[in-house]
């Protein structure tokens, strides 16, 4: 896909660690997405000391809105996860364009994929050129309890 969404007026993105709200970012995740339910306040600055962070944030407060992390060797894989978008800008287009600017961000890199697990968001992904696994029968999961 060449086509980038684009953030409406008055959003940027960054990827500098030192601006994300890790507070916001922390609550969000360990409060409202149920993949991260619980998650403690060290392990997910752990999380985001060994990740590509993403985050959105209004142009003239600096307040964050948006967050993605990517896990990556820069080389032949990504992971895409902790994608969050604050309940008060979903529908404005800023998660579409966040993932479309990490995707941009890959796109050099000469990965073989990226990939990401969703329960609820297919239709924002595929916005960005993702695509359900063509093979999934080949992947495996390694989980700890």
């Amino acid at each position: 896909m060449n086509d980038t969404p684009s953030l409406p007026d008055g959003y940027e993105i960054s990827t500098d660690p030192d601006r994300l709200d890790v507070d916001r970012v922390h609550r969000w995740l360990s409060t409202d997405a149920y993949w991260a339910t619980g998650r403690p306040r060290e392990k997910q600055e752990r999380a985001i000391a060994g990740s590509l962070n993403f985050g959105v944030y209004e142009a003239v407060s600096g307040e964050q809105v948006a967050y993605a992390r990517v896990i990556t060797d820069r080389a032949t894989f990504a992971w895409l996860c902790d994608v969050y978008v604050d309940p008060s800008v979903r529908g404005k287009n800023v998660g579409t364009a966040m993932v479309a600017a990490v995707r941009e961000q890959l796109r050099p890199c000469g990965l073989r994929r990226i990939l990401l697990a969703t329960l609820d968001a297919h239709g924002v992904y595929k916005k960005v050129g993702f695509r359900e696994l063509a093979q999934p029968e080949i992947w495996m999961a390694l989980e700890f309890e």
